[in-house]
């Protein structure tokens, strides 16, 4: 079996690599392919990832290309997990929101929709190549976000072969299990909702429900993403927000937090990035693994315990290092693995993924992409149904998806007049003026990508 990863030049190729290698014997991959369009972060971060799997996987056999036909060409699985544009142009997304007095996240917020509008070309251009050179039924598993945008898209433009798939929920999962002190494949729960939008309304330890006594926990709310919720709030709702849903029950202190930060998210990662990209590029990755590691824990425990910090101002103190021989506990590749594994099986699975609606929860549309808990089955992907009894939200998923909608037509067309009308209706906007500005704003920043809107 042939894996592809398209943006394998990542600085988090390694995570790639170790989760890969560590179920390549089970699964039967014989053959992974990193392939980038940036030479030297290829050679960086590929070159990490390439030693990885000659520790854990020596069969493994194991290539960098930048070759886009080599990469995809008898592939059965691809992963798709790419920044068109680079760190900068998430640097420029960010502040262009934040100087108009909105939220500038980069999924979340209005620089989702900007990140989406250099995505969704690329992705599609590389399903193309997909159903030219892959295998006939391969599968494409995309974590490039906007996720949920982006699957929507890909889904209006005919792609029946991608799964939009993110690993917030399982990791929240996975932070209850070690809270808790219990292997995660003894925690399971069922989501409802979109990507980065999404509610657990029951989460299980071998069968006993213990949602309730989370939301009453103090230490959940010290050790988990519950940091960021008031209680009372998860009390009323009888819900576990995914973490991303801070943006909307906050959204004053988040923009306060942004803005009066001395530098934004992008800019934070952009800068550790670079220094990171720098402090390597002299390095003989192949003959010094143990030093290039060194810098690597180094800027990448900045990364991971400033996360959510500065929107916050709950900053994370964790000691991080990177462990080759671990046990993965899943991350993005996690996630897809899962999937191949159920694959293999040839028996039912549960999952979390983002699939088409098809009546899950009655208030959307058939061809709403969703993030929910789903049933995979050698038929096919189905969501589990539910009903939400929270009348507030389920008008924020309403409204969410509306904007998911027009933003991903308007994307696919070229479509101001139909962005205006999306980020108007964005909870984080709400206004025609701030809408029509951003996408003034949006389509002159992207032209170099996108070419002219009309």
């Amino acid at each position: 079996m042939k894996l592809t990863v398209i943006g394998g030049g990542g600085v988090r190729s390694m995570f790639l690599a170790k989760s890969i290698a560590q179920a390549a014997e089970e699964l039967n991959i014989d053959k992974l392919v990193f392939m980038d369009n940036d030479p030297e972060k290829l050679r960086i971060y590929g070159g990490m990832a390439s030693k990885i799997v000659k520790l854990l996987c020596p069969k493994l056999k194991f290539s960098c290309t930048d070759n886009i036909v080599e990469a995809f060409i008898g592939a059965d699985y691809v992963i798709t997990t790419i920044r068109a544009g680079g760190d900068e142009m998430r640097v420029r997304d960010e502040r262009a929101a934040l100087s108009r007095g909105v939220i500038g996240q980069e999924t979340t917020g209005a620089a989702g929709f900007s990140f989406a509008m250099r995505s969704i070309p690329v992705l599609l251009d590389y399903c193309v190549y997909a159903k030219k050179y892959a295998k006939p039924d391969a599968k494409i598993f995309n974590f490039t976000n906007p996720a949920g945008l982006v699957s929507q898209a890909l889904s209006f433009a005919g792609v029946d072969c991608a799964y939009g798939i993110c690993d917030a929920p399982t990791s929240m999962l996975a932070s209850f299990a070690e809270l808790l002190s219990v292997p995660s494949d003894e925690v399971y729960g069922e989501v409802f909702g979109l990507n980065h939008l999404s509610f657990f309304n029951s989460i299980t330890v071998n069968g006993k429900e213990i949602l309730p006594k989370l939301i009453e926990a103090d230490v959940a709310y010290e050790r988990t993403d519950l940091r960021y919720f008031d209680r009372e709030l998860l009390r009323k709702k009888q819900l576990i927000p995914n973490e991303y849903l801070y943006y909307y029950y906050s959204r004053e202190r988040a923009f306060e937090n942004i803005n009066g930060a001395s530098e934004t998210r992008g800019e934070q990662i952009a800068r550790l990035n670079k220094l990171m990209t720098a402090e390597l590029s002299g390095k003989d990755i192949a003959n010094d693994f143990n030093g290039c590691l060194k810098i690597f824990d180094k800027y990448y425990g900045m990364r991971e315990n400033s996360y959510m910090a500065s929107e916050t101002g709950v900053s994370r103190h964790t000691e991080w290092h990177f462990n080759p021989f671990s046990k993965e506990p899943g991350g993005y590749a996690g996630v897809a693995l899962k999937y191949m594994k159920i694959a293999a099986s040839g028996k039912p699975g549960k999952m979390i993924m983002c699939v088409p609606n098809n009546g899950a929860i009655d208030f959307l549309e058939d061809t709403d992409i969703i993030e929910a808990t789903c049933d995979v089955t050698p038929d096919g992907v189905f969501p589990h149904r539910f009903t939400v009894r929270d009348e507030d939200t389920a008008e924020l998923i309403r409204r969410v998806k509306l904007y998911e909608r027009n933003a991903a037509k308007a994307i696919l067309v070229k479509s101001r007049d139909l962005a205006v009308s999306a980020l108007m209706l964005h909870p984080l906007i709400e206004s025609y003026s701030l809408a029509k500005d951003l996408v003034d704003c949006y389509v002159e920043l992207n032209k170099d990508f996108t070419g002219e809107w009309k």
